[in-house]
């Protein structure tokens, strides 16, 4: 079956649009053409690795999920810790998605403060999953030190604060909407500065 016409991505709702059926689906993906990524949810074989694959799919779904935490701090390289899964929020009261091939880890985060410092990271084929920006994630380590530690806040700070432009005072402010990160960061920065 020729899939070149088809888009990398595809779901149950649009088979009828590429003059696809169920059994042409089932078709390409028992010749290695399409993988399944979630429930109904298939991304062309060979366009992302695991992990890829399922942050789209996950961005198909939930297009509210941002990668956060050490996805977020590996990302923004604020840390060497290599993340053994994915770390992705959604907001409180949203529900999960169920994905193939690849470990993630479900954080449920305010509503009221979930947009503050969500920025777009690009996938393929010019798709985008949402990541909370290195200033966002500093405070949300700091925040929920607690599970994370002391120590990957800390290390996750200094990088950050060697980074030209960056503001100690522009990441106080940002710190503001989260008042239990606030105070320890302070104290950090008092420290460090």
């Amino acid at each position: 079956m020729k899939n070149e016409s088809l888009p990398d991505l595809l779901s149950y709702r649009e088979l009828a649009a590429h003059d696809l059926t169920r059994h042409g689906l089932a078709q390409l993906i028992e010749s290695d053409q399409f993988e399944k990524v979630a429930p109904g949810l298939f991304l062309r074989t060979g366009t992302a690795d695991d992990t890829t694959a399922a942050w789209i799919a996950i961005a198909q779904k939930r297009p509210e999920a941002t990668l956060c935490l050490l996805t977020a701090l590996s990302i923004h390289d604020l840390s060497d810790e290599i993340p053994r899964q994915s770390d992705i929020a959604i907001p409180r009261g949203m529900q999960t998605v169920s994905v193939s091939g690849a470990p993630i880890s479900w954080h449920r985060f305010d509503p009221d403060t979930f947009d503050i410092g969500r920025e777009h990271f690009p996938l393929p084929a010019g798709r985008t999953i949402g990541i909370y920006s290195s200033a966002r994630t500093v405070v949300d380590v700091f925040r929920l030190r607690h599970t994370w530690g002391n120590d990957l806040a800390h290390g996750a700070l200094k990088r950050w604060l060697a980074i030209p432009g960056n503001s100690p005072s522009a990441l106080l402010n940002l710190a503001e909407h989260f008042p239990k990160a606030r105070p320890a960061l302070h104290h950090a920065l008092e420290v460090l500065l």
